[in-house]
C-alpha cells in the first residue's frame, strides 16, 4: 500500500456528506504501481433509495427556477472547477493512470470546456417557443425530464461527468451520479465543487457503487425518469433491459471500433497523426481510430511509419512528467488486452511493433506495449472487438467503395476518420460512413458538436443543444397566447 490511503467512503446525499448505510469497502488501485491509493464504499439499496428520494423531493422547486438562476450557479461551478484544476488532475492521474501532462490538459480541460460550452448554449436556448407562424397560439414548452440517474465511466471521468451533470442541472433536472468505482476520486472532488457552488440540497446527489449494485438499482428504480449511461455496449444492453419495465428514457454512449481511412493523396502527417490518436490515453477511448485502412499504393510505407511511431512511443508511470502513455486502468483490462494481442498473432496478423507482456523496465503496473498489427482481415478478433488499449490494426484497400465497405463492417458506429486532400472525396465518403461522427484530416470537432453514435455505439447525443435536449421533455400547448371568450 502507499503511505497515505485516501478515505472517500462517504456519499453526497441531500446536500450533505453522509456515511454509507452499511460498510462495504472497496480499494481503489493506482494502475501505475498496483498499490491501494484510496478506499471508497460501495453503496447499498438503502443508499440508492435515499439519494433518489432526495432528488425526487428537490425536483419540483428546482424545475421551476429561472434559467438565469441555474446558469449563475453553473458559472460559479466553472470558477471553482478552474480554481481546483490541479487537484482534479492529480485525482484523475492517480485513479485511472492518465499521465500528468494529459490529466492537466485534455482530461481536466475537457470538463472545463464542456461546462463553459453548455453554459453558452443554455443562454441561447428557448424553453418556450411558438409552434410556427401558422399556429401562433400553439406553444412548444421544453421541460426537465425529471430525476436522472447518471452513470459514468473511468476512461475520461470529467469529460463524461460534465457532459451529463451540467446540462441536466441547467435545464432543471435533479440527479444521482454513480461514477465508476474504478475511478471514483475525481467525481468525489466534483461533488465538493457542486457543494461549494451552492446548489440547493437534493438537486445533485452522488453514490459510489458498482454496476451490478447501485447501477442496477438506479436503472430499474421506479422514481428515476431517465438513465444516461456511458460505458460498454454489454452494460448498455443490460441497463436498457432493466429500465424497460418502468419505460424510462435511456440515453447510451457505448463502444466503438473506429476506422481511419487513409487515401494515397493524404497529407504527409496522416499516418503519424492516426497512430498517435489511437494510442492517446493508452488507447482507452471509445472514439479511438483503431482500424487504419490504407490505400494500397502507400500501404507498405504506412505500415513502416506506424511501426516507427509505436517504437518511439514512450511508456511510463502516470506521475512522471513528459510525453508518454501511462498504464491501462486495471488488471482486468490488462488481461483482456493481452488476450486480444495474442489472438492477433495466433490468427495470422503481422505483428510489426509491440506484442504481449509489459514494456521493458516496467515489471509493476498495468503497462501495455504500443502494438501495431498489419495485414489484418475481417475474421480476426483485433478487427472486430473493441480492445481499449494501445493496439492498432492496419489493412489495405484498393477502391473508395471498398474502404467504405470495410469501415462500415462493424457492429459499432461511433467515430470514423478520413484522410485525403480531395475535398469532394472527403465529403462523399463522410456521407457514406455509418457513424455518428466523422473527423477529417486531423481537424477536431468544434465545441458543442454532438457526441454519439449509430447502432451498438449507442442512441443518444451529448454536447451542445443536442445534449441539452436529451434531458428535456417536449410539451405541446394550444391556446397559449390568449383564451377565447367563446371557450
Amino acid at each position: 500500500m502507499t503511505d497515505t490511503i485516501i478515505d472517500r467512503r462517504n456519499f453526497y446525499i441531500d446536500g450533505a456528506w453522509v456515511a454509507p448505510s452499511e460498510p462495504n469497502d472497496f480499494d481503489v488501485i493506482d494502475p501505475s504501481t498496483e498499490q491501494v491509493c484510496a478506499v471508497i464504499s460501495l453503496g447499498s439499496e438503502a443508499d440508492t433509495d435515499a439519494a433518489v428520494a432526495a432528488a425526487k423531493a428537490a425536483f419540483p422547486a428546482w424545475a421551476e427556477t429561472a434559467p438565469e438562476e441555474r446558469i449563475a450557479l453553473l458559472e460559479r461551478l466553472a470558477e471553482i472547477y478552474q480554481a481546483r484544476a490541479a487537484e482534479m488532475a492529480e485525482a484523475i492521474s492517480m485513479e485511472m493512470g492518465a499521465p500528468m501532462a494529459l490529466a492537466q490538459t485534455a482530461q481536466v480541460g475537457a470538463g472545463l470546456g464542456h461546462i463553459k460550452s453548455i453554459i453558452r448554449t443554455l443562454k441561447d436556448f428557448q424553453f418556450e417557443q411558438p409552434l410556427s407562424d401558422r399556429s401562433p397560439d400553439n406553444a412548444i414548452l421544453y421541460e426537465p425530464v425529471g430525476v436522472c440517474a447518471l452513470i459514468t465511466p473511468w476512461n475520461w471521468p470529467m469529460n463524461q461527468v460534465t457532459l451529463k451533470v451540467v446540462p441536466a442541472l441547467g435545464v432543471g433536472c435533479t440527479m444521482v451520479l454513480k461514477p465508476s468505482e474504478v475511478a471514483p476520486l475525481s467525481s468525489a472532488l466534483f461533488a465538493e465543487m457542486i457543494d461549494e457552488a451552492g446548489f440547493p440540497a437534493g438537486v445533485f446527489n452522488m453514490v459510489q457503487g458498482d454496476g451490478p449494485g447501485v447501477g442496477t438499482q438506479l436503472s430499474g428504480h421506479p422514481d428515476i425518469d431517465m438513465v444516461s449511461f456511458t460505458g460498454s455496449t454489454r452494460a448498455g444492453k443490460a441497463i436498457t433491459k432493466n429500465a424497460a419495465d418502468t419505460v424510462k428514457r435511456v440515453a447510451l454512449e457505448l463502444g466503438g471500433k473506429g476506422a481511419n481511412i487513409v487515401f494515397a493523396d493524404a497529407d504527409d502527417k496522416a499516418v503519424v497523426r492516426g497512430v498517435r490518436q489511437c494510442f492517446l490515453n493508452s488507447g482507452q477511448s471509445c472514439n479511438a481510430p483503431t482500424r487504419m485502412l490504407v490505400e494500397r499504393p502507400i500501404y507498405d510505407q504506412a505500415v513502416e511509419t506506424a511501426q516507427q511511431v509505436a517504437e518511439q512511443t514512450a511508456v511510463d508511470i502516470a506521475a512522471n512528467e513528459g510525453r508518454h502513455i501511462g498504464p491501462v486502468v486495471n488488471e482486468l483490462q490488462w488481461g483482456k488486452i493481452q488476450d486480444l494481442i495474442a489472438s492477433g498473432a495466433d490468427q495470422g496478423a503481422r505483428l510489426v511493433a509491440g506484442g504481449t507482456g509489459r514494456p521493458e523496465g516496467h515489471d509493476q503496473g498495468y503497462f501495455v506495449k504500443p502494438t501495431v498489427f498489419a495485414d489484418v482481415t475481417p475474421d480476426m478478433r483485433v478487427y472486430r472487438e473493441e480492445i481499449f488499449g494501445p493496439v492498432l490494426s492496419i489493412m489495405p484497400f484498393d477502391t473508395e467503395d471498398e474502404a467504405v465497405e470495410i469501415a462500415n463492417d462493424t457492429d459499432y458506429g461511433l467515430t470514423n476518420y478520413v484522410q485525403t486532400t480531395d475535398n469532394d472525396k472527403a465529403r462523399r465518403v463522410a456521407r457514406r460512413l455509418r457513424s455518428g461522427m466523422v473527423e477529417m484530416n486531423g481537424l477536431p470537432r468544434g465545441a458543442g458538436a454532438p457526441f454519439g453514435g449509430y447502432r451498438q455505439s449507442g442512441n443518444g447525443r451529448e454536447g451542445g443543444v443536442w445534449g441539452i435536449e436529451e434531458f428535456l421533455e417536449v410539451k405541446s400547448v394550444s391556446g397559449w397566447n390568449e383564451i377565447s371568450a367563446d371557450a
